[in-house]
C-alpha cells in the first residue's frame, strides 16, 4: 500500500464536508503516524496555509517520512515566500523536504514569478528540496505547465467523478516526461463516501448521487472500497493522497481489498461539485 499518502490538513484545521470532529488532536495525529509508518505509508502532505499542521508534524517527528509542504502567495513578495519554506523546515523539525509545490496556480502570472522559480531550484541544488512542483485545478492549467516548465512533481484532484484528466490525456503527458503525479480529492472531502445529510448546494446532483450509490452497490464494493479502487487501478498516480480524522478511519482505507478490475468511471464534469471553493 505503498502508493498511499497521508494527508494532513486535518491534523491543522477543522477541515472537510463529511468532518464532524473538528480539527484532530495532536495525541491522535501520533497515533495515525504510527499506525501509517506500520504500513510503509511513507509521505504526508502538508503546506503553511493549512492552520499549525506544520508544528503539530513537527512536535510528533516525522524525520522518517517524505514530506510535501508548499509555498504560501506570491503576491507577499519573493523574500516572504522564501522565509516561509525556511520556516516550514523549522516547524517540521527536518532540514529538507521531499517536495515543494507553488499552493497557488496563479502565482506563475505574477511578474516575479520567474525570479521565485530560480530561487527554489538553487534551493534544489542546494539538496534543501528534491522536487519542485504545482498544484493545479483544472486540466488546462496542465497544458500550461508542460508548455512553459520544467518540473517534477504535480498534485492534481482525482477521483470516480472527476476524470477530467484521464478524459483529455494530460495524465499520459504528464508520464511522459516522467513528472511524479499525486492525486488529491479522491474521496472528495469524504463526499463519495457518505451521501447523507448534504446541505442544499448538493440537491442539483442527487439523482446522479443516487445512480452511483446504486452502481457501486451492483459492483458489490462498499463506497470506500470503489472510490480508492478507481483511483488506485490508475497506473499514471504514483500516489493516492488520503486524510483522516482517527486510527479506525486510516485502518479501514488500508484493509480495502485490492481489486484487479477495471472499475467504471462515472464523471460528472460539473466544477461546482468538483471543486470544493464553489462549495457554500
Amino acid at each position: 500500500m505503498t502508493r498511499l499518502a497521508l494527508g494532513t490538513v486535518q491534523f491543522g484545521l477543522n477541515y472537510g464536508v463529511s468532518n464532524t470532529n473538528g480539527q484532530v488532536p495532536i495525541e491522535v495525529s501520533k497515533k495515525i503516524l504510527e499506525l501509517a509508518k506500520e504500513h510503509d505509508i511513507n509521505t504526508l502532505d502538508t503546506a503553511p496555509g493549512y492552520g499549525n499542521s506544520e508544528k503539530v508534524l513537527g512536535k510528533i517527528g516525522c524525520n522518517d517520512f517524505q514530506i510535501i509542504t508548499k509555498t504560501i502567495p506570491l503576491k507577499l513578495g519573493v523574500e516572504n515566500v522564501l522565509q516561509s519554506f525556511h520556516l516550514s523546515l523549522i516547524n517540521l523539525h527536518i532540514n529538507s523536504v521531499d517536495g515543494l509545490l507553488i499552493h497557488n496556480i496563479d502565482d506563475v502570472k505574477n511578474r516575479q514569478f520567474d525570479i521565485l522559480y530560480k530561487e527554489l531550484n538553487k534551493l534544489k541544488q542546494d539538496k534543501l528540496i528534491e522536487k519542485i512542483g504545482f498544484s493545479i485545478y483544472t486540466p488546462d492549467q496542465v497544458e500550461f505547465l508542460l508548455d512553459n516548465f520544467d518540473f517534477d512533481l504535480i498534485q492534481v484532484p482525482f477521483n470516480v467523478f472527476d476524470t477530467r484528466l484521464i478524459d483529455g490525456g494530460q495524465l499520459k503527458a504528464l508520464k511522459n516526461k516522467q513528472i511524479e503525479i499525486h492525486a488529491r480529492s479522491v474521496f472528495l472531502q469524504g463526499l463519495l463516501l457518505n451521501f447523507a445529510q448534504l446541505d442544499g448546494h448538493f440537491d442539483k446532483w442527487k439523482k446522479q448521487f443516487n445512480n452511483y450509490q446504486k452502481m457501486v452497490e451492483v459492483s458489490g464494493c462498499s463506497l470506500l472500497e470503489y472510490a480508492l479502487n478507481f483511483a488506485l487501478n490508475v497506473p499514471e498516480l504514483d500516489k493516492i493522497l488520503v486524510g483522516v480524522e482517527s486510527t479506525s478511519q486510516l485502518r479501514d482505507i488500508i484493509n480495502v481489498p485490492m481489486l484487479n478490475t477495471n472499475l467504471k468511471e462515472f464523471s460528472i464534469n460539473d466544477i461546482e461539485l468538483l471543486n470544493p471553493v464553489y462549495w457554500k
